[in-house]
């Protein structure tokens, strides 16, 4: 299998290294020299890449062809070049309409729509696919987990929940600020808040059968300090703020 990268930002050089220190059987991956730094990175780390002298380049050598370039100049890149009858292409630009995105190819292609994040480069990833497609989900999965979508409406949610992401690093930051303030050093308020998350993470993951209230409750003594933070979150206006800027971003993402 040949792979094709049109775009080189941050996402396809994670995903080129989860690649190819996964066990997929990749004879080549090839990349557009738009961003000469990372393609040039890319190509000197690992034998298997190859620097193409154009975007056309890349869709002519590729089997599995992904279009990783910034939703701003999709529509003008992608007009640009021409695809094969059938070809296998995924689109990793974020927020754009699949209608459009087919308008811009102009071919009767294989499209399937995914939302990578940067985890996969250590092959820890959870990818979000639309439409399910076994040979695209075996990819992912290499890179850690794929998550197949049923229907437009459950990837545009998932899209809308991968948008936590600074959120979760601002929440860290600000609490991290705050034991600064109260004359903690830095580094030490980071190196307690960013495992103590990390756990938190790793017991909803193990425990997926269980109720996230319910592990909420369970981290939460009756009266103690974690129930008193989040009824002042939820009180204060918190959760409503969550819940609004997700709102805001579904539909952003519907167009």
């Amino acid at each position: 299998m040949r792979i094709g990268f049109v775009g080189t930002g941050a996402i396809t050089e994670a995903m080129v290294t989860g690649i190819v220190g996964s066990a997929l059987a990749v004879a080549e991956i090839v990349v557009s020299p738009r961003n000469a730094e990372i393609a040039a990175r890319l190509a000197s780390r690992f034998p298997s890449v190859r620097i193409a002298a154009n975007n056309q380049e890349v869709v002519d050598a590729a089997d599995v062809l992904f279009l990783a370039i910034r939703p701003q100049i999709a529509g003008e890149v992608i007009r640009e070049l021409a695809f094969r009858r059938g070809q296998t292409i995924v689109s990793v630009v974020a927020a754009t309409d699949r209608a459009g995105l087919k308008s811009w190819i102009r071919e009767d292609v294989q499209l399937t729509q995914a939302i990578p994040l940067p985890f996969v480069a250590d092959c820890k990833g959870v990818t979000a696919i639309y439409p399910p497609n076994n040979e695209i989900a075996a990819i992912f999965d290499a890179l850690g987990s794929a998550v197949e979508c049923e229907t437009k409406d459950e990837y545009d949610l998932l899209a809308v929940a991968s948008a936590l992401m600074g959120t979760y690093f601002g929440i860290l930051e600000r609490a991290t600020g705050w034991l600064t303030e109260k004359g903690m050093a830095r580094e030490k308020a980071r190196a307690y808040l960013a495992p103590l998350f990390s756990s938190l993470a790793q017991k909803a993951a193990a425990a997926d059968q269980t109720a996230l209230d319910a592990l909420r409750r369970e981290f939460s003594t009756p009266g103690g300090l974690n129930e008193q933070v989040f009824e002042d979150f939820d009180r204060d206006g918190g959760s409503r703020a969550l819940t609004d800027a997700l709102e805001r971003v579904l539909a952003r993402v519907r167009g």
